[in-house]
């Protein structure tokens, strides 16, 4: 099961500080064993999810079709032929279809199916894509299910009827993405016979197919190459986002394919790029992963990566939900109002549909009052409370939102996790100074999708050193002969001493001023003083210990009368 669950609805979410925000998240469980593509239908309101059903080739494939609630409606089956690539048409009346040997199209109301090209015959899949009304796919040539990772590929397009070879071609099961302004993009996988697999944009305004830019990613000692999973365009054309299993989350500029000057986070640690999609509306990015446990296998956040909103986290965990976001596994509706997001189980052989629905406003929030602590005077090693009030505009949130908070001293920036803010807007940030001088608290509030960011604040602190003490216990006479023994105590505050206090003792007598011999502080903070006075009359005893870097000193002393 997911590591968390927002009341009436099937949404998982993790315990993370915005995986609370206000979404909503329908669950389908698919009728498929292998999954091969994802295509939306907006006009309709459909969604497609293909089983790829390769293995023998003349397997039957399966078409679910679903509405925008992730409820099922029927289920198309293409008999003795697998299925794999699907696209829907810009006027959202077809459904392609790429199927072994041919392409065929249905008509998303009636689901009629005519037959669009007889192509290749084809074992391993392809993929389908339809830019600026020119429908292009992928053909691998391969004889047998073993060969299809490192097969030739070419890039056809259907003409009249009939396909054609682009003349652009390579080894692998080549990806393609269709977007904004006339362009598709193809990507490689990698494989065998490409240790540094290529991306390559294409203009495909009036029917012509002219590659743009292109690039491959390894460095001269071949380090840094592709390992693509899934790839997308933002809905303005102007970027290109890519799912690399090696690199995380890869945005780079479309008219040279160049590293943009900023990027997205990198993915939670245990996390393995796998899916990746911008929404319609241009708002949002969503970022696939395989991840195991609580670390997340979907982060929702805006599409612009200066935007520091912390994403929206999903983890999948079980039978309820799968483990993991399956490469090419995304879709978005075109007004960014629903994600579509297959998952599959940990061995790939069940699938879910998850259909997610980000909120549509966001509300502004602040930090007022400042920041305030206590105790009033902060010591070294003891705990401190730094507390504040955060403002959120909008209704209150299903879950409590959550601060970060950082100390920065000498030592330099440390992160003091998060904080929970309560329903009037306050949190407290506890923390244990460790250093003495000035330490500076910064409380961040980043942001989720149904809020704003609020601008950081900051206070100072002088922390201290922890006080320490000494207390004695003497009689108020002794004899010369007797000796004198005078108990103590030692208490340190703060943090634990690195090692037991050594104190020094003074005797001071009418005959002058000597030092005795030190005395170690025991485990329970006590010691023990032992003397046999020299001299008759007042003899008064002072115990010292110097503090340290942490600690300030202490003293004390213990006046005895001494008879012969």
């Amino acid at each position: 099961m997911s590591a968390a669950i927002l009341a009436g609805t099937g949404l998982t979410v993790a315990a993370a500080p915005a995986a609370h925000a206000a979404a909503s998240d329908a669950v389908a469980k698919l009728p498929i064993s292998s999954y091969s593509a994802l295509a939306v239908d907006n006009v309709h309101q459909r969604v497609f999810v293909a089983d790829s059903n390769v293995g023998y080739y003349l397997n039957s494939g399966t078409i679910a079709v679903y509405n925008f609630e992730g409820e099922r409606l029927t289920t198309l089956t293409t008999n003795q032929a697998h299925v794999s690539g699907l696209a829907v048409s810009a006027d959202g009346s077809k459904l392609y279809a790429g199927l072994r040997d041919r392409i065929e199209a249905y008509d998303t109301v009636t689901y009629q199916r005519t037959t669009v090209a007889s192509v290749g015959t084809d074992y391993c899949g392809r993929e389908v894509a339809q830019s600026s009304g020119q429908l292009y796919f992928t053909a691998p040539y391969a004889s047998s299910v073993s060969q299809c990772a490192t097969s030739e590929t070419h890039l056809a397009g259907v003409v009249n009827g009939a396909y054609t070879y682009t003349g652009w071609n390579d080894y692998g099961d080549l990806l393609l993405e269709s977007g904004a302004g006339d362009r598709m993009l193809m990507g490689q996988p990698l494989n065998a016979k490409a240790a540094d697999p290529f991306l390559a944009v294409y203009d495909t305004g009036n029917g012509a197919l002219v590659r743009n830019a292109a690039r491959r990613f390894a460095d001269g000692a071949g380090n840094g190459a592709l390992n693509l999973k899934d790839l997308a365009l933002s809905a303005d054309g102007s970027k290109v986002a890519v799912a690399d299993a090696t690199a995380g989350t890869r945005l780079l500029n479309t008219g040279d394919l160049s590293d943009a000057a900023t990027g997205y986070q990198a993915l939670p640690e245990g996390a393995t790029a796998s899916a990746v999609a911008f929404s319609g509306d241009g708002k949002y990015i969503a970022r696939g992963s395989a991840a195991t446990g609580a670390v997340p296998d979907l982060l929702v956040q805006p599409a612009d990566p200066g935007d520091s909103t912390t994403p929206l986290e999903f983890v999948f965990e079980g039978s309820l939900d799968g483990d993991r976001v399956v490469p090419r596994g995304m879709e978005w509706s075109a007004d960014g109002s629903r994600l579509f997001a297959v998952t599959t189980n940990a061995t790939g052989g069940q699938y879910w549909l998850h259909v997610i629905k980000p909120p549509a406003v966001q509300y502004d929030t602040r930090f007022t009052g400042g920041l305030t602590h206590s105790p009033a005077q902060a010591v070294a090693g003891e705990p401190l409370a730094v507390r504040g009030r955060l403002e959120q505009d909008g209704p209150a949130p299903a879950e409590p939102l959550k601060v970060k908070a950082t100390r920065t001293d000498a030592d330099g920036t440390h992160d003091l996790g998060t904080a929970t803010v309560k329903a009037d807007g306050t949190f407290t940030v506890l923390d244990e100074p460790g250093l003495v001088g000035e330490a500076t608290y910064t409380v961040s509030y980043l942001g989720d999708l149904t809020h704003r960011p609020a601008t950081d604040v900051t206070h100072t602190v002088t922390v201290g050193k922890a006080p320490t003490s000494i207390a004695l216990a003497a009689p108020e006479e002794a004899s010369m002969s007797g000796g004198i023994e005078i108990t103590g105590t030692f208490t340190a505050r703060g943090k634990a001493l690195p090692e037991r206090a050594v104190l020094k003792v003074v005797r001071e007598d009418r005959l002058g001023t000597g030092t005795l011999s030190s005395v170690t502080v025991a485990a329970d903070g006590t010691f023990t003083i032992n003397d046999v006075p020299r001299t008759r009359r007042e003899v008064t005893y002072t115990v010292t210990w110097p503090g340290d870097d942490l600690h300030e000193g202490a003293t004390a002393s213990a006046e005895v009368y001494v008879r012969r």
